[in-house]
């Protein structure tokens, strides 16, 4: 299953269903059983970009502490895996040129 997020002022970000519940919970717009479709408002973007941005440092920091453990380890200091960073920067991007055009952001499956 995908999910296709939507605006009127961005091309359409589409992303594999767990990536795309991610963002919904760290967006607050996710529950056990969430409708697959719903719409993000121009007054909310603000506290969902927060959010989305608190919650990439807090990886970005677990990556950095899995990484100086490692090394302390001997280990191999490269994380695998992309980075919530590199998926959320195209909704980052919608995000704020939402806001900027007053447009809401919708998502569906």
């Amino acid at each position: 299953m995908l999910y296709k997020f939507k605006s009127k002022v961005t091309s359409d970000v589409i992303m594999l269903e767990p990536n795309g519940r991610q963002i919904l919970q760290i967006w607050g717009k996710w529950e056990d059983g969430a409708p697959a479709k719903g719409i993000l408002l121009p007054e909310d973007m603000p506290a969902a970009k927060a959010a989305l941005e608190a919650a990439i440092a807090q990886e970005e920091a677990q990556r950095a502490q899995a990484a100086l453990e490692a090394q302390a380890r001997g280990e191999d200091t490269q994380v695998a895996g992309i980075s919530l960073r590199q998926r959320a920067m195209p909704l980052l991007d919608m995000l704020q040129r939402s806001l900027k055009a007053q447009k809401e952001i919708v998502w569906g499956t």
